[in-house]
């Protein structure tokens, strides 16, 4: 029997005026794949077995214009890019009309931890691998404690979900947290445009009422650049961190004995973060992006972490100001925002990237050792080696375009990264950062 025909999304068009290349004009066509047989599949003796949970999302009726019901979803949103082309698709999650920049993520997991993502804040995820939702959610892969980015966009929506540690489904998630999403929209064409136009500015909305032009409107008067993000992503007072990785998840085994009271600078800190420094001996005292050096110093720690977060460096020159003040004094650990405000401190410049890193899969090089590592990385800017004072060390480049992706200034004590090291999701390979920190904490003892 053949297979039904395969869902696509509606193809997109251009306004009047915009830029005249549709996506309809640059994806590829779309491939019916027959369905597996229905039932369980065999597992040595047994039938494996799963316990599963409908989604929502893909389940809802639509009545048209005729009047009649019609047994699936059909599209009722809509994304606009500010370079004019409109792509209808469903909703699913909240409903109304948000702006923020698109940008795509290439990660094959970890939706949970990538929707939880501080640093995401002001920003559309495309995630590029097509089937998302089938795991669901759970309370553990939280990497903060709300959803700071704009909007989810996906290819298809999981009809149902069957991972062992399911608590809800991704609708219903993004539906507690008035976070909307899309599907049954061309992922792999909007990718395509991204990487060869550049990170776009686009508008999420389900509101019928307003116009394509209306929207596009909104999306060309919205600005990111030059936007201080990291104030509506910090806590507001200071607190202590004591969660170390769970032991069912932990794969170092040789734990570190020593104890090293480190300040952490929440710009958008991730909890998997701070829970690999308290696996290795770390006490970990979290102040809010805008805290006092001179207040930070006077708790004389053992070592400061400048935490990941969103937006453009360029922005929060009293997050530079103070990593100036610090500098030198005590060892330091700057992560992917940090790195970045490092290397402004440090007299160099940051400059905004085509359309980023977002993923799990990014290649990276220590130069020190020629070691390659795959690395998990989120950020739209990066630091300028050129622009480096003599002193300062490029420790890591990105093998995919050759950009700085670490620096070290030893007489400065200092080292930064401007990748995920805690890999939250993705592969552990740069686990070896944090212990990099505590021996440069060390040997500041000594």
């Amino acid at each position: 029997m053949a297979a039904p025909p395969a869902t696509a999304s509606t193809p997109s068009r251009c306004l009047s005026g915009a830029n005249p290349r549709c996506a309809a004009q640059r994806s590829l066509s779309s491939l019916a794949v027959a369905a597996p047989p229905a039932g369980l599949r065999p597992f040595g003796t047994r039938a494996l077995s799963v316990r599963a949970k409908v989604a929502t999302g893909v389940q809802g009726a639509s009545v048209v214009d005729d009047g009649v019901e019609r047994p699936w979803k059909l599209s009722d949103a809509r994304l606009v890019l500010e370079d004019g082309s409109v792509w209808k698709a469903k909703s699913f999650g909240a409903s109304g009309t948000q702006v923020a920049e698109v940008v795509f993520n290439t990660s094959l997991t970890g939706y949970q931890e990538i929707l939880t993502d501080p640093s995401y804040a002001g920003q559309f995820v495309l995630m590029t691998n097509p089937h998302i939702g089938n795991t669901g959610v759970n309370p553990d892969d939280e990497e903060s404690n709300q959803c700071f980015l704009g909007g989810l966009i996906i290819r298809n929506l999981s009809i149902c979900t069957s991972n062992w540690r399911c608590k809800e489904t991704l609708e219903e998630y993004l539906i507690k947290r008035n976070i909307m999403g899309i599907y049954d929209v061309d992922t792999r064409a909007i990718t395509r445009r991204l990487r060869e136009d550049g990170s776009l500015i686009g508008v999420l909305s389900t509101d019928q009422s307003q116009t394509d032009d209306e929207l596009l409107e909104l999306a060309k008067k919205w600005k990111i650049v030059g936007v201080d993000l990291i104030s509506g992503v910090t806590c507001d007072a200071p607190y202590e961190w004591s969660d170390r990785t769970d032991s069912e998840w932990e794969f170092k085994k040789d734990q570190s004995s020593g104890t090293f009271h480190v300040v952490a600078y929440d710009f958008g800190i991730k909890h998997n973060i701070m829970r690999r420094l308290t696996s290795y001996g770390c006490k970990i005292t979290v102040v809010p992006a805008s805290w006092p050096a001179s207040e930070v110093l006077k708790l004389k720690p053992d070592g400061v972490l400048f935490s990941n977060g969103p937006g453009d460096p360029a922005a929060v020159p009293y997050a530079v100001k103070t990593v100036q003040e610090i500098i030198g004094k005590v060892p330091v650990f700057g992560i992917c925002m940090g790195h970045q405000l490092i290397g402004q401190a440090l007299g160099g410049k940051t400059f905004k990237m085509k359309f980023g890193h977002h993923g799990g899969n990014h290649p990276v090089c220590d130069l020190r050792s020629g070691r390659v590592d795959i690395s998990a990385q989120n950020h739209n800017y990066a630091v300028d080696p050129e622009s480096l004072p003599e002193g300062a060390k490029v420790t890591h480049i990105n093998l995919n375009d050759n950009s700085c992706a670490g620096l070290q200034y030893p007489k400065m004590k200092l080292m930064s990264l401007q990748y995920h090291p805690e890999s939250s999701p993705g592969p552990h390979d740069s686990d070896t950062a944090f212990s990099e920190f505590i021996e440069l904490m060390k040997s500041n003892r000594l």
